[in-house]
């Protein structure tokens, strides 16, 4: 099996080993695409927006925290400018920022932040069943073979279902693991990146609400 290419590989291994083949170009393609996302939202770059939309809005500058935020074309930047809402009617100098204003504005930001996780988590419990199916259906094949009428006179045949039952097993378990670390690394950024927002979130309520006290 060893001196098998690719083409006899996906021979051996049957018709499951189509879509598992679409599984493996369908992760890698996913993966790819966070790993640029999470590169332009770098954990450093990301504190230094924060603090420089803080360092505005605690001198009383919400213009120029707002406009921070919106020369930033990161997650960060559009979940800044839902915080401060400078466009509304009737916006003023100090914003007032409630806990729902952090709720939403959080959620507005969720699905690209999160963006293809299920799919990755499909794609890591679905691989190994197809794996498992092809073995099924490996052994299925050999069993059938082994079943006939007659002496077998060539085992080859018979070694084409164990084939398949070990080729798709193994592939399948292969692209449940590669693609297993990349999702937990996105999972975990991901959710280490909302608690960031939201705790910004909380930060930018309680100068509203500092400004807001003064102003009575």
């Amino acid at each position: 099996m060893e001196s098998l290419g690719p083409l006899e590989l996906l021979r051996a291994g049957g018709w499951v080993m189509y879509p598992l083949v679409a599984f493996s170009l369908l992760s890698i393609t996913l993966c790819f695409e966070r790993a640029l996302f999470w590169l332009r939202h770098r954990e450093r770059t990301t504190l230094r927006l924060i603090e420089r939309v803080v360092r505005s809005a605690r001198a009383g500058d919400w213009s120029a925290a707002a406009a921070r935020a919106e020369v930033d074309k990161t997650v960060l930047g559009r979940f800044a400018l839902t915080m401060i809402r400078i466009d509304e009617p009737g916006w003023k100098d100090k914003p007032e920022i409630t806990e729902a204003d952090v709720a939403q504005a959080v959620e507005s930001v969720r699905t690209a932040t999160e963006r293809f996780a299920a799919t990755l988590s499909a794609i890591i419990t679905a691989a190994p069943m197809l794996g498992i199916l092809g073995t099924v259906t490996g052994i299925i094949r050999s069993f059938r073979l082994l079943g006939g009428e007659g002496p077998i006179t060539d085992p080859v045949s018979v070694a084409g279902g164990i084939a398949e039952a070990l080729v798709t097993t193994a592939f399948g378990l292969i692209i449940a693991l590669v693609t297993l670390f990349p999702y937990t690394i996105y999972r975990a950024k991901a959710d280490r990146g909302l608690a960031r927002l939201e705790a910004f979130g909380w930060s930018l309520i309680s100068i509203a609400e500092r400004e807001q006290g003064d102003g009575e």
